[in-house]
């Protein structure tokens, strides 16, 4: 098997995600779960996603959809690269075990499926919010703490985000 195929094989469909999350548990895997746009991937996702890896045995990250992320008004030019290419070069990473791109306009379905270990994302938000109308709340981690499981929050690497490259590529 060539390594393009071992990186295409870690974009899995989101109905082999039960089966996938009840294999890791039986074999005693921490799953820890993340997800984003990952549109223009840069130092801060390589940050995010390897210390995110480093909280248990198996990364998933979920992908926004192209239609997902039109719905998060990201602005009428996002997403900059599609759905496929954002997921392959996230599997390509080797700090990820497995990439799910997702529709909805958030992963609270697949923190519902994954029931992962941790749930993360980054410094912007903050696991201890529980109310869902606050920007900065992490969507699953009211499932995450009514089954004692963990919501984290890793600090951003200052100076780097999607937006910010973009605005510099077009004001030069």
């Amino acid at each position: 098997m060539s390594r393009l195929d071992r990186v295409n094989e870690k974009i899995i469909e989101i109905d082999k995600l039960d089966n996938l999350a009840q294999r890791l548990r039986v074999k005693g895997k921490r799953i820890v779960f993340t997800n984003g746009v990952f549109d223009i991937l840069h130092r801060g996702h390589v940050t995010l996603l390897n210390l995110a890896s480093e909280q248990g045995d198996f990364l998933i990250v979920g992908v926004n959809s192209d239609t997902s992320v039109k719905s998060l008004n990201k602005g009428p030019e996002r997403p900059i690269n599609g759905e496929r290419d954002r997921a392959t070069l996230i599997a390509a990473l080797q700090c990820v075990d497995a990439v799910v791109i997702f529709s909805d306009g958030t992963p609270y379905e697949l923190v519902k499926r994954i029931k992962p270990d941790v749930l993360l994302k980054g410094g912007d938000y903050d696991p201890d919010q529980d109310d869902p109308k606050q920007k900065n709340y992490i969507v699953g981690s009211d499932i995450q703490r009514a089954n004692g499981k963990s919501t984290v929050s890793i600090p951003l690497v200052e100076g780097y985000s999607t937006t910010a490259i973009i605005k510099k590529s077009k004001n030069g």
